[in-house]
């Protein structure tokens, strides 16, 4: 599958070229296999995404999908938003992620 452009982070340049099997092509191309966990977490961003237009800091998207902060930080092994981001076709978090 034909990734569409990603800038220098690996985010998409165009939002509007999401779909769930290219945010799996972009995983894949980054080594990284996603679980069901981890996909509920990107679908998840992507409805916040809808209702409030804007990209949740973790402590507010933890409280979104109720789960603990650090179990987040657990499941993603790193700062969560990023992947959820970029993953989910969504902008690039701003602060801390």
């Amino acid at each position: 599958m034909d990734i569409p452009q990603r800038d220098g982070d690996g985010y998409l340049t165009d939002m509007s070229a999401w779909t769930p099997e290219i945010a799996r092509a972009m995983a894949a191309a980054d080594d990284f296999e996603l679980s069901d966990v981890q996909w509920e977490q990107i679908m998840k961003a992507r409805e916040y995404y809808e209702e409030c237009n804007s990209v949740p800091p973790v402590r507010k998207f933890a409280k979104y999908i109720e789960i603990d902060q650090k179990e987040l930080f657990k499941i993603w092994m790193t700062g969560p938003m990023k992947p959820i981001t970029k993953y989910g076709g969504l902008p690039k978090p701003t602060g801390c992620v």
